[in-house]
Formats: structure tokens, C-alpha cells, sequence
């Protein structure tokens, strides 16, 4: 099971409740809350952390508690539980952590117009070809954030992050299916992707490194 976290991050504009979440943290999270400058991006940061410490209680564990290895690309793993994965990403008002035992990515975006000048400069002309078949702007936007949450949720998966460039891997949808494959030479490995609409007005898409029949579930929390 593939189990993805969200919550809405606004509670946190309360400094009460701010102090009082901080607290049930890992040093390694709160040092990284901690030299942020903005505090939405604080909110959101702590939001992630509390996330992946509802998502550890199911393995007996608590965030604060665990010790972290970070990768040769700067991706954190847990250092003694090399069996449970998971990735973390927020934007806008929500965050979300993604856990389970392959290899996975993940990524949210809050949709908004005007950005289809990143699709012209990172996408592979596949994906380009796929993004203008719709005649509508607004479709045009839409289809855009869905390929971008997909290809972060890849690069993260393989735990490159941006040191491999987005056109180097093309990612084709299947249809409205929610689903979409990815075509690469990053490894010999197949990676799965999913994409989540339970957000109004966000993209979310996860990454997971199989190529079996794998069940996913998308899970509301509340941080309060």
C-alpha cells in the first residue's frame, strides 16, 4: 500500500499551535523550519514534518525520534528503517508526505494561469505535443501542472531531484485514467505514477518505483 497524507496548513498561522507542533518534531525537521524566512513557508515545512509523523505511527515509530541519511543528491532517508520510504511536498495552503516500501516521489501544485512558458522550456516535445492538443487556455494550464507534478514526483523517486533535466525522461498520460507511465533511461527499473484530484484548485501526483498491481489511498488529516 502506497498511503499519501494531506492537510490543509493554515491552522498554522496560529503561533500557539506553531510552537506547540514544532515541538513534537526531529532537531534535523526543526532546524530546516527554522532557517526559512517567510512563515508560509514555515507552516508548511512543519506541516510536512507532522505528516510524515502521522505516517510513521503505523510503524510503532515518531518522527522526532528517527535519525535521517541524506543522498549523494540530497534526498533524506531513514537511516535505520531502510524499508519505509517516503517523500514530502507542499505548496500553497497544503502539504502532503507519501510513504510505503518502494522507492516513491511525490508532488502538489497550486494551479494558476500564466505559466505556460514552463512547459515550452523543460518539457519534452512529446509531452509539449500532448499539453496544446487542448484548445482551451485553461485546459492548456491544467494539463501543464499535471505533467509537471508527475515528472517532480519521478525526479524525486529516483532520488536526483533537478541534477537530471526534465526533458531527459518523457511521461505519457493514460487518458483520464489518473494514471501515466514514464519512459527513461535513468535505470533498468519501471516506474509507476498516479495522479490525485481530491485537492480543488491543486495537482497532485505520486511516483513509485514497481511495476506491479500496487493500491493507493489518499488521506485527509487534520493538524489541530
Amino acid at each position: 500500500m502506497i498511503c499519501t497524507y494531506y492537510a490543509d496548513v493554515r491552522c498554522l498561522d496560529n503561533e500557539r499551535l506553531f510552537r506547540e507542533k514544532l515541538r513534537l518534531l526531529s532537531p534535523y525537521r526543526q532546524q530546516k523550519i527554522a532557517i526559512l524566512r517567510h512563515e508560509k513557508d514555515k507552516n508548511r515545512s512543519l506541516a510536512a514534518g507532522l505528516l510524515l509523523d502521522h505516517a510513521l505511527e503505523i510503524y510503532g515509530l515518531q518522527e522526532k525520534s528517527v535519525e535521517y541519511e541524506i543522498g549523494e543528491w540530497g534526498k533524506p532517508t531513514l537511516k535505520y528503517h531502510p524499508e519505509i520510504c517516503f517523500s514530502l511536498s507542499h505548496s500553497g495552503d497544503y502539504a502532503i508526505c507519501t510513504i510505503g516500501d518502494k522507492p516513491v516521489g511525490n508532488d502538489i501544485e497550486h494551479v494558476k494561469a500564466g505559466r505556460l512558458r514552463v512547459a515550452d522550456r523543460f518539457f519534452a516535445a512529446e509531452e509539449r505535443d500532448w499539453l496544446y492538443e487542448a484548445e482551451r487556455e485553461e485546459e492548456q494550464v491544467q494539463r501543464m501542472f499535471r505533467l509537471w507534478t508527475m515528472k517532480e514526483s519521478f525526479v524525486k523517486a529516483i532520488g536526483r531531484g533537478m541534477s537530471l533535466s526534465l526533458q531527459d525522461f518523457v511521461v505519457h498520460m493514460d487518458g483520464e485514467s489518473g494514471r501515466a507511465r514514464v519512459r527513461h533511461s535513468v535505470d533498468a527499473k519501471y516506474y509507476q505514477m498516479r495522479e490525485y484530484r481530491e485537492i480543488a484548485g491543486y495537482c497532485t501526483a505520486v511516483c513509485v518505483q514497481d511495476g506491479g498491481d500496487i493500491a493507493y489511498s489518499m488521506i485527509p488529516v487534520e493538524l489541530y
